[in-house]
């Protein structure tokens, strides 16, 4: 079940040192001269150092995106950003072996996994250029009395913030650099202090493709340093953030000062339902990696299994059993399925839930227990499995954030529905059955951004996905995205 660390001969040279902030086109030390280090979770050696940037950097970073935006950028054509947004594409893809080794040491990711991230970076960066000339002008038509012509302009909203997690910023940085390369915005990123290596690496391979200076800036640091003062900053205009809900109450907080336009996709307790019909073959080893995917680290993770009750005991057994051949180990190793949990503050707080689960009275069916000998210098947990729980236990209730399972039994499709939206999140839900009544009535009945049918956890960009309730607002990838990223203004043309 698990795998012994890898040699570090496999560690690329951008991965040591101290790292710096990109403003403005120029890697700059902080104002502070802090610094942050960078922990390999697999064996818990510091890696790296990262800058830790504060208030005033934000500032001299926000100040480089508004001349940017203000200067030559604001004249390129949505042919030149196109251009550039394919450039962007072609430099990414020829280095993206070395991003993946980057992001698989510094958060723990599964090479298998990090890997394969390529593709959808290919499919994402590709949708993006096909949406620059979303800023658009058009007549509309009016029932003014005499003679006007009403014009409807479509603009870049200005600076741009994005405030984004650890557990995925290969996947995380496009969400905030694509849109807004695509319509002419600029950006000043915060990624994770947990979890910076490889934005930082994409930001120098940005510049290296011809992003004009000052349309994209990394300040790495503290959430409550760099993270607050981007969110407060009054020229920011608006501001996307991926993260806990206990952070958006903050954000919200802190836009308030200018009132700028917010984009929040926050956690999840997503609801993956198995009914009696459901093929076990699929839907067994489905929904077991709908949970463990990224080891749990996956805020659409879909870590409410309800069962239906006729066959409640059977998936659980088959789900034991699937869970012994998962491979968990240093992801650096090729056949390595589940990495570490990113930090030891992780673990602690997911076996924290481990120990709650058990003093609730869910029975503990697999895992609940770190890892030792090859893997005890890491932050390794076995992928866990509660059976016979009940839906108004913590562990059902609150965003684990790491591969625990628990499955809880239902009896119809009212029940399931029932304890499927009695949570406060609606990020992400799924469907086994081979019913298609069974499967359109859940789907539909399921209040969630996304809901998943004999599946769990694909993405299109050109499709995207968001949230309901206390999983946040606005939604990623789509035309929709894109023009999250314009402002609407009206003009009225008297004619006579």
């Amino acid at each position: 079940m698990s795998n012994t660390k890898a040699a570090n001969s496999v560690v690329p040279d951008f991965v040591s040192g101290t790292k710096q902030l990109l403003i403005g086109g120029r890697w700059v030390e902080p104002v502070s001269g802090g610094e942050i280090p960078v922990v390999n979770p697999a064996d818990g050696r510091v890696l790296a150092h990262l800058a830790q940037g504060g208030p005033q950097d934000v500032d001299r970073a926000v100040a480089a995106a508004r001349r940017a935006f203000e200067g030559e950028w604001s004249r390129w054509t949505p042919h030149q950003r196109r251009a550039l947004l394919l450039k962007v594409h072609d430099v990414v893809l020829d280095n993206f072996e070395e991003l993946a080794t980057i992001e698989t040491l510094d958060m723990g990711a599964p090479l298998q996994r990090t890997r394969g991230l390529a593709e959808w970076t290919s499919q994402v960066l590709r949708f993006f250029a096909s949406h620059c000339d979303a800023a658009t002008t058009a007549t509309a038509a009016n029932s003014l009395p005499g003679n006007f012509l009403t014009l409807k302009h479509l603009a870049p909203a200005g600076v741009v913030g994005g405030i984004i997690p650890w557990n995925g910023p290969l996947i995380g940085l496009w969400w905030i650099f694509g849109p807004a390369l695509a319509t002419g915005c600029t950006a000043v990123l915060k990624p994770a202090e947990d979890a910076s290596l490889s934005v930082l690496r994409v930001a120098e391979l940005l510049t290296e493709a011809g992003v004009p200076d000052g349309v994209i800036n990394v300040v790495t640091g503290y959430g409550r340093e760099a993270g607050q003062a981007l969110a407060e900053h009054p020229d920011v205009d608006r501001l996307a953030f991926t993260g806990s809900v206990g952070t958006a109450r903050e954000i919200v907080k802190a836009s308030a000062g200018n009132v700028k336009r917010l984009q929040l996709e926050l956690g999840g307790k997503s609801p993956d339902i198995v009914f009696a019909d459901a093929d076990l073959d699929r839907a067994v080893p489905g929904a077991a990696m709908g949970v463990y995917t990224n080891s749990g680290q996956v805020c659409v993770a879909g870590s409410r299994i309800f069962v239906q009750r006729a066959i409640h005991d059977e998936f659980v057994t088959r789900m034991g059993e699937f869970v012994k051949t998962i491979r968990v180990g240093d992801g650096l190793q090729p056949d390595t399925q589940l990495g570490p949990l990113i930090s030891a503050r992780q673990l602690d707080r997911v076996m924290g839930y481990v120990d709650l689960g058990g003093s609730e009275g869910a029975e503990l069916v697999a895992g609940g227990k770190r890892l030792g000998g090859d893997l005890s210098d890491g932050f390794y947990l076995a992928p866990t499995i509660f059976a016979g729980a009940t839906n108004d236990m913590t562990i059902a209730r609150e965003e684990i954030f790491g591969p625990v399972a628990t499955v809880i039994p239902f009896d119809d499709v009212d029940d399931a529905l029932r304890l499927a939206n009695d949570t406060r999140f609606g990020l992400g839900g799924g469907v086994w059955t081979r019913d298609l009544s069974t499967a359109h009535r859940v789907s539909q009945g399921i209040r969630a951004g996304t809901v998943w049918v004999n599946c769990y956890g694909v993405l299109d960009p050109a499709i995207g996905f968001g949230g309901q309730k206390m999983s946040g607002y606005g939604w990623k990838g789509a035309r929709e995205h894109v023009e999250s990223y314009l402002s609407t203004k009206a003009v009225y043309i008297n004619l006579d």
